[in-house]
């Protein structure tokens, strides 16, 4: 794996270094934000994980992020920040940040979050390699096909685009359209926070519950631009996908 650390404390930068040549991965290191966009721009599409600082000499993270962003809409970024405030997580999500971790955080944790994105997003990289395949092979039929279609809500994993009522749901991101996905394929099942973890984010439990929820409040934001929402909280439990009402609407 070749990973792009950007943090400006060199003490946590040389800490991560040694769990990385551990795991054999090929991780370079940035320690403002102008100088982490020119390392990423010197060969975006070689890039397998960024781990990135919100607070940057420079450029801040959520700058850095941006510019990333508007690169590579696919590159797996988890946010490092001591900020533990849900306002500047989902700030950082809005942004384009995968994941977040809070700050002091474990080395293990990290690697674990590393791999746990790292795995998926190799998943479904190979899932889009094997659907264009099969899209040359049955092009006239492919975009008529929906995993999930409930008359009012359609979501196709080939093209990882989602309607509600005709309306296409606008630039989600890979994680929002996973979270949607799992939520939808089981409609009026409530998951707990620790179930998406687990089946979103493909890592066990580790605490960092406001994850989940950061990430429900910017796909809810996103599906108010086009429809009724359909998202719901259970409180005290998670979340569950239902347009029953909204169908009737």
């Amino acid at each position: 794996m070749k990973i792009l650390m950007i943090e400006d404390n060199k003490s946590v930068s040389e800490m991560m270094s040694m769990f990385f040549q551990k795991e054999n991965w090929d991780a370079t290191f940035a320690y403002d934000g102008n100088e982490a966009v020119d390392k990423f721009n010197e060969s975006p599409d070689e890039w397998d994980m960024i781990t990135l600082d919100l607070n940057l000499p420079g450029k801040d993270g959520m700058e850095v992020a941006k510019e990333i962003r508007a690169v590579s809409k696919t590159v797996p970024i988890i946010m490092l920040t001591a900020r533990d405030s849900e306002s500047d997580q989902v700030l950082g999500l809005e942004f384009g940040a995968d994941d977040y971790v809070t700050k002091p955080f474990s080395p293990i944790t990290l690697i674990a979050r590393i791999k746990a994105i790292h795995r998926r997003s190799e998943n479904i990289a190979e899932e889009a390699s094997k659907n264009g395949v099969f899209a040359a092979e049955n092009d006239d039929d492919t975009n008529e096909k929906f995993d999930i279609d409930t008359g009012f809500f359609q979501l196709n994993a080939d093209t990882r685009e989602a309607y509600l009522d005709g309306n296409e749901i606008p630039d989600l991101t890979p994680k929002e359209f996973d979270l949607l996905k799992t939520l939808a394929s089981k409609p009026k099942r409530v998951f707990s926070r620790e179930q998406l973890l687990e089946q979103v984010w493909d890592y066990d439990y580790f605490g960092e519950e406001r994850t989940v929820d950061a990430h429900i409040k910017k796909l809810r934001q996103k599906i108010e631009k086009v429809g009724p929402q359909v998202i719901e909280t259970v409180w005290g439990v998670g979340y569950k996908f239902d347009d029953t009402d909204a169908k009737a609407k």
